[in-house]
């Protein structure tokens, strides 16, 4: 007997193969996405920043080194020793609680690698203490690492808060005005106030938020707040805090309410120009010039060479002044003319030694006769 080959022999066969895959896929599909899950997460682990340093214990005014690796390559990082924080829970007060004057910047490498000195310097918050080396631009990340400040007060953690979570209830709103120095340029200030509540079930103790100040296309500058008070589950609280830019500032800026990595709020926020201090760049270019010309006419004036006739006018006698309350004396004109003449012969005689009163020709004399007359 012939056996003929064809398709309904081949999906007879392959029906025991097929069968077999579909009872095992099941058991390896969890195998499976287990490994998926857990490449992310090792890769992850290989790549998040630590901290390591030289000494775990040092005295103020000592030094210790501190080294750190899988950061991002060439990112600016700032290393401070803070105190009331662990590894576990961070900084607690934020950098408030960090001895922020001892501080040191450092730049990773191309590997995310680096190594700096730090001076050894009391925190303004009691120990445990860590040195908390954080990110500055760019992606946000951070690592602590233990450290104990030799002869610096110790005092137990404050009580968990984690399981409180706030949000803002009503719209954030900017108070203040802007005073007549901030017209000349003077920093503008304002408060932001909002109105949080905790809808967590426990309480939020001295919380610490972040403002940001965002102009134009830029990245907004982040800054730490920290509000004195308790917000119980499921209460209210009113908040303000303020709000401050850089000197000169004008434009349209953004301001942004962080608290933890959730950003709660934003606010616009228009500035008008400083025309002060155009007003007062324009009076200082009309004003200095007019000052030095002036001045410059005066050494002018005083060092020219004067002529005889402004010396001979300048050093005549005044004439007799005329009383006051007296009627002005009028003398005709033919009369004046004959004074006039009289003064210019008398002048005359003068200067003519060769007459005397004696001797000058009279008009009572007689005339000389002729001859022949009696």
């Amino acid at each position: 007997m012939t056996r003929r080959t064809g398709p309904e022999t081949l999906r007879r066969a392959a029906s025991p193969a097929r069968l077999l895959t579909l009872a095992v896929l099941p058991a390896l599909l969890p195998a499976l996405f287990l490994s998926v899950l857990a490449v992310p997460g090792a890769r992850a682990a290989e790549s998040a920043p630590t901290v390591s340093l030289s000494k775990k214990e040092a005295g103020k005014g000592g030094e210790i080194t501190v080294s750190g690796k899988g950061w991002r390559g060439e990112a600016l990082l700032m290393v401070l020793i803070c105190g009331q924080a662990t590894p576990e829970r961070g900084v607690i007060g934020g950098t408030n609680s960090c001895a922020n004057g001892t501080g040191r910047a450092v730049t990773t490498d191309k590997k995310g690698a680096f190594s700096k000195k730090l001076p050894v310097a009391e925190p303004p918050e009691p120990c445990p203490c860590v040195v908390h080396v954080a990110t500055v631009t760019g992606e946000q990340a951070s690592a602590d690492a233990a450290f104990t400040v030799a002869g610096h007060p110790t005092a137990e953690l404050p009580r968990r808060t984690g399981g409180g979570k706030l949000a803002v209830l009503a719209a954030t709103r900017l108070e203040g005005d802007s005073s007549l120095l901030t017209w000349f340029g003077a920093p503008p200030a304002r408060r932001l106030v909002f109105t949080v509540g905790n809808l967590g079930p426990a309480p939020v103790e001295d919380p610490v938020f972040e403002i940001g100040t965002a102009h134009g296309v830029y990245a907004p500058q982040w800054e730490e707040r920290q509000w004195r008070g308790t917000v119980a589950p499921g209460a209210r609280a009113r908040i303000a805090l303020p709000v401050e830019l850089s000197a000169g500032a004008h434009g349209d800026y953004q301001i942004s309410l962080r608290y933890g990595k959730k950003v709660l709020a934003e606010q616009p926020w228009g500035i008008g120009r400083p025309w002060g201090v155009t007003l007062f760049w324009v009076l200082l270019c009309l004003v200095v010039p007019a000052a030095v010309f002036r001045i410059g006419m005066a050494v002018v004036d005083r060092i020219r060479p004067r002529t005889v006739g402004a010396h001979r006018t300048a050093g005549a006698r005044p004439g007799p002044a005329v009383s006051k309350g007296l009627p002005r004396r009028t003398t005709p004109v033919a009369r004046t003319a004959r004074s006039a003449a009289a003064a210019d012969a008398d002048a005359t005689t003068a200067v003519l030694p060769w007459f005397t009163p004696d001797s000058a020709p009279s008009e009572n004399r007689p005339r000389p006769t002729t001859k022949g007359q009696a």
